[in-house]
């Protein structure tokens, strides 16, 4: 008889992957099955969430080029402000599919589920499966998550590829092997296809993680790490090299850079532009006023994540997180070098602390949607934190530690939920009563069966608030170009806060994401408020949002319909669509609009390529005005729209507004259901 004797680890690496418990795998069906249900409820009501980035599903879904580059439009003009990587999952879908609502954004729950369960993953292999599941469960129900992986922004791929970096990692940890520090750097990589440099912002603490952890030498371990920068470089360099060596004339302008360049894009624009406030092209400036007072995009400081435009979103178990992460550390003092939870908590910790440092201080263009990029590493936090602490209970510090965190998370949920004054309004009283009740006796050795109790009081406090925001998050409708998630909490920073909720009936795109019938975009919040414009930051006519909010000329926030703004796509009618329509496949473009959104609406109703004139912002110099000129003269363009971004309330000196000048004196123009067009094969006499 011959006996197998089962593998052991090298020496010097303990093995940390956690033996299986029989509850184990039903217990995780039940976390992604339910985060799927939940996430697929009542998804069509979001129709085409973000038009910016549908439109360019729609041309990539047509024509390959437009796929590889990004292209707004399928004949190629402009890319999105972004690399092509999170259009390429929703772009495959519609091109098996059909292009509605459900095959755009089915890919982006999909995400979701995938994401919570390779965080589930990654959290298990080092603190086990209780661990696992709290951490997954935590990120399926913040809000923010909830509202991300149910929209077309690029940050479902960014997060989901986020994770990946971390579950190889932990890999690499545990048993120093060059393929997991490959394969984190190639996840790295791609997640820069995503959205550029937000990516590298988990990068100090990978790299710190394995400097401390890594099972080899030193020298090895350094060498290890320049390796994975190398895949890291690959992983995204491939892509970038080919946009910058093919030919500028044969390929899409590169959106928001003013110079054809994904390098500047990602160096100013999108990079370094994102912190210190200056983006050339940008809607406006950034940062605080000189008087300290609130900037374009909010206040900055170490309290930015708590305001009313971000707290909702995130901020319910930071406090609780950074605690966890305090206590983790103090109980793994005396751990060798290489111990697996210690090495968890560098990373996750530091996760943590450099996104919000970075978005707290960040001086450029911030959204509260960006605050998805936090969702991980608190929800890992809070797992970690809770096993460690329950499983230390007997010792009166950790207690002690265990109502703290308990009484930071009443507070924390009580000060989020009066900011919605009218939503749930029993909820916070619960929350505080429970809390209080639960802080105290935390602190005190109980039995086991009398802490089992206060533990699921305290998981109540943590996710009550959450939870609640998600199921108001799954109720509404959401779109346009800032979204965000749970109800009207008084967020108003330049064209932040809740809201973008499309309601009442009769406009485009339809509930179910077609191009004819559904909801129309406009109506209010469930508190009332009139989601014409963002938290009610008034619009220029062009659509951009004044500092002050004071209105400018009438249109408003164009998603109310009409030639669209810079906020939200435009919402034809069925005659102007009809007009598109006619004729339209004997153009390259069937029209032109200033203003990617602008533009977006026409090009999703009719799905024909339609011009978006100086991209996002309608700042962009793509087309010139000679181009333009040429293009109508070779007549490859055949209606002109006006009223869109950069219009007569724009830059004067931008070339928009130049080719808007040239249309309006050479060619006369036609209302529509109150949309001027300006047909461009017929010149004034």
């Amino acid at each position: 008889m011959t006996t197998t004797i089962a593998p052991t680890p090298p020496a010097g690496i303990a093995k940390t992957t956690p033996t299986r418990k029989r509850w184990e795998r039903p217990a995780l069906a039940a976390l992604l099955l339910g985060t799927l249900i939940a996430y697929l409820i009542n998804l069509s009501a979001n129709g085409w969430a973000n038009d910016f980035y549908a439109a360019a599903v729609q041309a990539g879904s047509q024509s390959w080029e437009a796929f590889f580059f990004g292209s707004s439009d399928a004949a190629n003009s402009i890319t999105v402000d972004k690399p092509p990587a999170s259009l390429w999952v929703m772009e495959l879908s519609v091109r098996l599919f059909g292009l509605n609502s459900w095959s755009m954004l089915v890919p982006q729950v999909l995400l979701g589920v995938a994401s919570v369960a390779l965080l589930w993953a990654t959290v298990r292999r080092s603190f086990g499966p209780a661990a696992g599941l709290i951490a997954g469960t935590v990120l399926a129900v913040t809000p923010v998550a909830v509202l991300m992986f149910r929209f077309n922004n690029p940050d479902a791929l960014l997060v989901l590829l986020m994770i990946a970096a971390a579950w190889a990692m932990t890999r690499a940890v545990a048993d120093g092997r060059w393929r997991w520090l490959l394969l984190t750097g190639a996840f790295i990589g791609f997640g820069f296809l995503a959205k550029q440099l937000q990516v590298l912002l988990v990068v100090p603490p990978l790299a710190l993680m394995y400097l401390i952890a890594g099972p080899p030498k030193l020298g090895k371990r350094v060498a290890q790490l320049f390796a994975a920068g190398a895949a890291m470089v690959a992983g995204a360099g491939w892509w970038i090299v080919a946009v910058e060596l093919w030919p500028s004339d044969s390929r899409p302008w590169i959106g928001g850079s003013q110079n054809n360049s994904i390098i500047e894009l990602t160096l100013g624009y999108n990079g370094l532009g994102r912190l210190n406030g200056n983006e050339t092209g940008s809607v406006g400036p950034g940062g605080e006023l000189p008087a300290g007072g609130n900037g374009m995009w909010g206040s900055t400081g170490l309290t930015r994540m708590f305001e009313p435009a971000q707290g909702g979103q995130i901020a319910w178990l930071i406090p609780a997180a950074l605690l966890a992460l305090v206590v983790g550390l103090a109980l793994r003092g005396r751990a060798p070098r290489t111990d697996a939870r210690r090495a968890a908590l560098i990373l996750w910790g530091g996760w943590l602390l450099v996104t919000e440092l970075v978005f707290s201080f960040m001086a450029g263009i911030f959204h509260q949607y960006y605050t998805v990029a936090l969702a991980p590493a608190v929800a890992a936090l809070v797992g970690i934190g809770a096993v460690q602490i329950w499983g230390s209970r007997d010792r009166l510090w950790v207690r002690c530690a265990g109502a703290v965190a308990i009484a930071l998370t009443t507070a924390t949920a009580w000060m989020l939920l009066s900011r919605s004054a009218s939503f749930q309004p029993w909820l916070r009283w619960t929350i505080l009563v429970v809390g209080v009740v639960a802080t105290v006796a935390f602190v005190f050795p109980l039995a086991r069966k009398q802490s089992v109790i206060v533990a699921l009081a305290a998981a109540f406090l943590g996710l009550a608030g959450p939870i609640a925001y998600s199921i108001d998050t799954l109720a509404s409708a959401h779109s346009g170009a800032i979204p965000s998630a749970g109800p009207s909490s008084g967020g108003m920073h330049g064209m932040g806060g809740p809201g973008m909720r499309p309601g009442g009936d009769g406009g485009r795109p339809g509930a179910d994401g077609s191009a004819r019938d559904g909801a129309a975009p406009g109506g209010t919040t469930p508190d009332g408020a009139a989601t014409g414009a963002p938290d009610g930051a008034a619009l220029g006519q062009d659509g951009a949002a004044t500092p002050d909010g004071a209105a400018q000329g009438t249109n408003g926030d164009q998603r109310m319909g009409g030639a669209g703004g810079l906020l939200g796509g435009s919402r034809p009618s069925d005659q102007i669509v009809t007009l598109l329509e006619s004729n339209g496949t004997d153009y390259t473009w069937v029209a032109a609009a200033v203003g990617s959104n602008s533009a977006a609406g026409y090009q999703l109703a009719t799905e024909l390529p339609v011009m978006p004139v100086g991209g996002f912002n309608g700042s962009d110099p793509s087309p010139t005005l000679e181009q333009f000129q040429q293009y109508v003269a070779d007549g490859k363009i055949h209606y002109f729209v006006a009223g869109g971004r950069g219009g007569p309330g724009g830059n004067s000196a931008s070339t928009s507004s130049a080719i808007t000048a040239w249309v309006t004196a050479n060619y006369s123009a036609t209302t529509v259901d109150g949309v001027t067009l300006y047909d461009l094969t017929q010149p004034k006499s």
